[in-house]
């Protein structure tokens, strides 16, 4: 194999392959015997099991919608989001929600309301579990 398909193959650039190496191996006698070619595949796509050590929540309080990009960025990261809206207009908030939900729907994520005006939005890979209920509901 050449140089260059070394180096694609590293990059990850190339399918799975097929190499074919030919190995010696030394008897007890120190001649070398030749077997038969070895058939190895190499695959490029390996992850491993712990290559994600930490996930990141990451606390967001837009003062503007013009900041909801930046939120909707963080997510395709693939990390979660609160968003804390009590310093926007109820107008704003709503969009804010809107622009959210339909980022979290396309990400298969989740989104969940945990207190007046905040918000926590997830990516797929982050699992919500359990409900905060409204303390308002509580006392009527």
């Amino acid at each position: 194999m050449g140089v260059m398909n070394r180096f694609m193959n590293f990059l990850g650039l190339q399918e799975e392959e097929e190499i074919i190496e030919r190995e010696q191996a030394y008897d007890t006698n120190g001649e070398p015997e030749e077997h038969a070619g070895e058939v190895r595949k190499v695959k490029n796509n390996v992850v491993s099991l712990h290559s994600q050590k930490t996930s990141k929540l990451v606390l967001c309080e837009p003062r503007n919608y013009e900041e909801t990009q930046d939120i909707a960025d963080h997510l395709r990261m693939r990390k979660g989001v609160l968003v804390n809206l009590q310093r926007v207009r109820p107008e704003q908030a709503m969009r804010i929600v809107d622009f959210l939900s339909g980022t979290v729907y396309a990400l298969n994520g989740a989104i969940s309301k945990v207190g007046p005006n905040i918000f926590l939005c997830t990516p797929d890979s982050v699992e919500i579990q359990g409900t905060i209920t409204d303390m308002v509901n509580d006392n009527a």
